[in-house]
């Protein structure tokens, strides 16, 4: 099959992610000294700055990690919650159904920036400066700015000139969409980073201290009071109306990132590690539970998957997905030895019929009857026109935003693993903070206003988010770190990546590159949350009889063109040798490995 370039491997340290600026600092992070967790947090703030239009300051990061010395990959979760005033009540009240996909209201926490400097405390041996001295120079200096963030800007231009004046201050700077490959700046931001930094080193000259100084200067000084005053403005959402925000600086002041088990579950002599049921994370091990009755029907020809594999992985991730609608949540109760066990896919296994279902189908793992959102309940709506196809911003003029997200993985000569999905705060999803150079998220358009749901909302409660890291251990020992952006499809493209590597027994890049597919048979994530059923989105390198093959089988397909999906990155350890490989996803140009 055709590669678009060679799968590297070395032995100092390699480092993948969706932007190739983000990857060179990881590795001179490493280059320097640092370990996976200091090239890590060096990536994921310089993505922050050059892919702004997918994950920024005021966003959230997950991370899976395997750390030397340690028995058991772990979840680091900085995914913040709602705040205290994100009631039921008080969204009914204004008149909303759903959590508008944009503004004040769609705001939790901010989690990024607590969880990457608590990892960096917890298990780095760099100093903030170190790592985020490379961010504050692109911010303050200026780096290359993407065509996708200049269309980005583009398209939402009408409502930062009409509503969001900051946003067109910041963004519009001379009253234009910048151009694309034009050096931008953001010193606002670069000023916040440096003002955090100060507060950190006036705590002394130990690294940790320092660390928490800054991550106290965040959630209870200057960004949480500023966070707080802009909030209580009033601005334009994607509900067509005019709101204020809830979150407060007493919100920030009482969070802060967590650490936890990862989920995992075993196929062969893999394990696959997972975020748990908060995420959506758990989804990837079901479908390849679902998948492992069908072993004998999976195959790749060529570096390309077979109809019939397909057909059979985009049935088990309808199966996998209505699960996800029915029982994730952060509840602390989801079902999830149930739902991976091996017992309860062999009764959902069943289900699946040589044509496509265009039911959604939520299994019941206990006793406890399905109850569903009131949205899902009246039936599908077909996926709201928002451009794109590869995962990145698919936005629409409203500040709309379906799909997301960056991706940085890390293996060092140690043997520590590192993967992250860092997300939201893109510059679309908030107005501008003026004062501190960025906006916040707006994860809790995951939250449903129904009651009595595993995902409504409620203060102090993490949304139900579509990021989601991964790591694999083979034979017990951990070997491998992958994941992608692109909202809902981040199971699914992982699942192609795995099945490539697993099934087709193709290398990391062969397997980025082999083509992936997706289905859009279930209720989106993100606002308006609609769904397709029947729907599945394949690279037409499957080939003409794939597509007509799938076809016939009774699937809405949606040809996405040659190089359009998914945006993988993955890195390697080999546990015999320790020779240490990645790759990256070639399309949209712009991901990178590097490594040596």
């Amino acid at each position: 099959m055709f590669t678009t370039r060679p799968e590297l491997v070395g032995t100092h340290g390699m480092v993948a992610s969706t932007h190739w600026l983000a990857s060179s600092a990881g590795m001179a992070v490493l280059e320097a000294g640092g370990n996976a967790f200091d090239a890590a947090v060096a990536a994921g703030f310089v993505l922050q700055v050059v892919e702004p239009h997918l994950n920024g300051p005021g966003g959230e990061v997950p991370v899976v990690f395997s750390a030397v010395g340690e028995s058991s990959p772990r979840v680091l979760c900085g995914q913040g919650v709602a705040p205290a005033g994100a009631t039921i009540e008080h969204y009914t009240g204004l008149g909303l159904d759903l959590v508008p996909g944009s503004g004040l209201l769609a705001a939790t926490v901010p989690g990024a920036w607590d969880g990457w400097l608590t990892l960096l405390r917890d298990y780095g041996t760099k100093s903030l400066r170190e790592v985020l001295d490379f961010a504050i120079g692109y911010a303050r200096d200026g780096f290359p700015l993407l065509e996708r963030v200049s269309n980005t800007i583009s398209t939402v231009s009408t409502l930062f000139r009409d509503h969001w004046t900051t946003s067109a201050a910041q963004w519009m700077p001379d009253g234009r969409v910048p151009e694309a490959g034009s050096r931008f700046r953001n010193p606002e931001l670069a000023d916040t980073w440096e003002w955090l930094l100060a507060a950190g080193e006036a705590a002394g000259g130990d690294r940790e201290a320092q660390i928490e100084a800054a991550r106290r200067a965040w959630s209870q000084g200057f960004v949480a009071a500023q966070i707080e005053e802009f909030g209580r403005g009033r601005f334009r959402d994607d509900s067509g109306r005019d709101h204020a925000g809830v979150l407060t600086g007493a919100d920030m002041a009482g969070w802060e990132a967590t650490y936890e088990d990862a989920v995992t579950a075993d196929f062969g002599d893999w394990t696959v590690a997972k975020c748990g049921a908060w995420s959506q994370g758990p989804v990837l091990l079901q479908q390849l539970r679902l998948l492992e009755g069908f072993a004998d029907r999976l195959s790749y020809v060529d570096g390309k998957p077979t109809a019939e594999t397909i057909h059979l992985a985009v049935e088990c991730a309808k199966l996998a997905f209505a699960d996800r609608e029915a029982w994730y949540g952060d509840t602390g109760d989801v079902p999830l030895d149930v739902l991976l066990s091996r017992e309860y896919a062999d009764l959902r296994r069943g289900l699946v019929d040589e044509t496509a279902s265009l039911e959604l189908r939520p299994g019941t793992p206990g006793a406890a009857e399905v109850v569903l959102a009131e949205h899902i309940r009246r039936g599908p709506s077909a996926m709201a026109d928002l451009g794109g196809a590869i995962g990145e911003p698919t936005v629409g003029p409203t500040g709309t935003t379906k799909g997301d997200t960056v991706h940085v993985d890390v293996v060092d000569r140690w043997g520590n693993l590192v993967s992250a999905t860092p997300s939201g705060g893109w510059l679309q999803s908030s107005p501008t903070i003026p004062s501190l150079g960025f906006c916040l998220g707006s994860r809790a358009q995951m939250f449903w206003l129904d009651k009595g749901l595993p995902n409504s909302l409620a203060p102090g409660k993490r949304p139900r988010t579509t990021l989601s890291p991964s790591l694999a251990l083979r034979e017990g020992v951990p070997a491998m770190a992958f994941g992608t952006p692109g909202g809902d499809q981040q199971d699914q493209w992982q699942l192609g990546f795995w099945l490539a590597h697993t099934v087709g027994g193709l290398n990391l890049q062969r397997s980025i590159d082999a083509p992936l597919w997706h289905t859009n048979a279930f209720p989106s994530s993100f606002f308006p949350r609609a769904w397709t059923p029947g729907e599945v989105v394949v690279e037409s390198r499957v080939g003409a009889d794939v597509l007509a093959n799938l076809r016939e089988r009774g699937h809405s397909v949606v040809d996405a063109g040659e190089w359009t999906l998914g945006r993988m990155s993955a890195v390697a350890r080999d546990s015999s040798g320790g020779l240490l490989r990645a790759a990256a996803n070639p399309r949209g140009a712009q991901g990178y490995a590097v490594g040596r």
